[in-house]
């Protein structure tokens, strides 16, 4: 088997990120079916549906790149939309609610960040607990029930355009773009890379191990609650449900872009092509006609490929 794993052509192809592949093919499904969907304009409009994905995978391939995971993406974008649709602050400007909702991310990041790397508990675990303890705390507040409408602000923004594309796809390009910078020119970035390749030679070279997975947790919480931002300006609407699948679906995306637990040699452009997979998968989904009950049980299947991905890739790494 590791003979097998071994071989050039196999090791060639494993260092190609999966999303590549995935996305070349839901496009040309769509452009033999199709092609009149491959419009910008149109094509604009189902890739902003995943734009508050593709910005919770920013955060995710931080923290899987210094060999952690973030699974509370879900419970920040629903405590943030509860703070923005519940009345709690009437009368609140756009500049309040997107400070509280940052400030928000930030503070459940860097508690991540701290339970992680200074107190060593399990990153599946202590992220999952906060996302169900965030759950159980806006479903407490809120009886249960959806807790209003969002100030009609966000939803003016969000229904902007730059010519054929709209406002938050745009944005999610621009922070795709800074994230790329962030990683590969800055010090910070050059301290994740050798996190990711050891840890324990990373100490050894002075490189502040603890603080920089502290930190990946607090930029991923920091980039979780722009995520929000984005998804409750998306449905205009409280909910105590929101957000809660787009957590796996981000790691799904970001093994798909060949970024695995310590390893990143899908950049930012591979998780950045993962998370359009499923923009094109959705795509593809409604152009065949194919309902709710066919569309999970396709995320399933790209999320069980990501697994055997990152299993194939493990056993070729060793």
């Amino acid at each position: 088997m590791n003979a097998a794993l071994n071989h050039p052509i196999l090791r060639r192809a494993l260092s190609i990120p999966p999303s590549y592949f995935v996305f070349a093919m839901l496009l040309f499904v769509l452009w033999v079916a199709r092609p009149h969907m491959l419009n910008l304009n149109i094509m604009g409009i189902f890739i902003r549906q995943i734009v508050p994905l593709g910005i919770l995978v920013l955060g995710q391939l931080l923290v899987m790149r210094v060999r952690s995971i973030d699974l509370s993406g879900g419970g920040v974008i629903l405590l943030v939309n509860y703070f923005i649709s519940s009345g709690l602050f009437p009368g609140a400007s756009l500049t309040f609610f997107i400070a509280i909702g940052l400030a928000t991310g930030t503070a459940i990041g860097l508690f991540n960040g701290y339970m992680v790397a200074r107190r060593r508990v399990s990153a599946v675990i202590v992220t999952l607990a906060v996302s169900i303890v965030l759950l159980g705390f806006v479903q407490f507040l809120s009886s249960g029930k959806p807790p209003g409408d969002v100030p009609a602000m966000f939803g003016e923004i969000y229904n902007t355009r730059w010519g054929p594309l709209p406002t938050p796809v745009l944005f999610w390009f621009a922070l795709t773009g800074l994230m790329m910078i962030f990683l590969s020119r800055t010090v910070f970035g050059r301290y994740v890379a050798s996190v990711g390749e050891s840890a324990e030679a990373a100490h050894f070279a002075g490189v502040p191990v603890e603080r920089t997975v502290i930190l990946a947790h607090t930029l991923a919480g920091f980039i979780a609650a722009i995520a929000a931002l984005v998804q409750t300006a998306s449905i205009a609407v409280g909910s105590v449900r929101v957000g809660l699948d787009l957590p796996i679906l981000a790691v799904a995306a970001t093994i798909l872009g060949g970024v695995v637990f310590g390893r990143g040699e899908g950049g930012v452009l591979g998780p950045f092509f993962g998370a359009l997979s499923f923009a094109l998968l959705f795509v593809v989904m409604t152009v065949f006609g194919i309902d709710e009950p066919g569309k999970l049980i396709a995320q399933g299947l790209i999320i069980l490929l990501a697994a055997i991905f990152y299993g194939l890739r493990s056993g070729n790494a060793n």
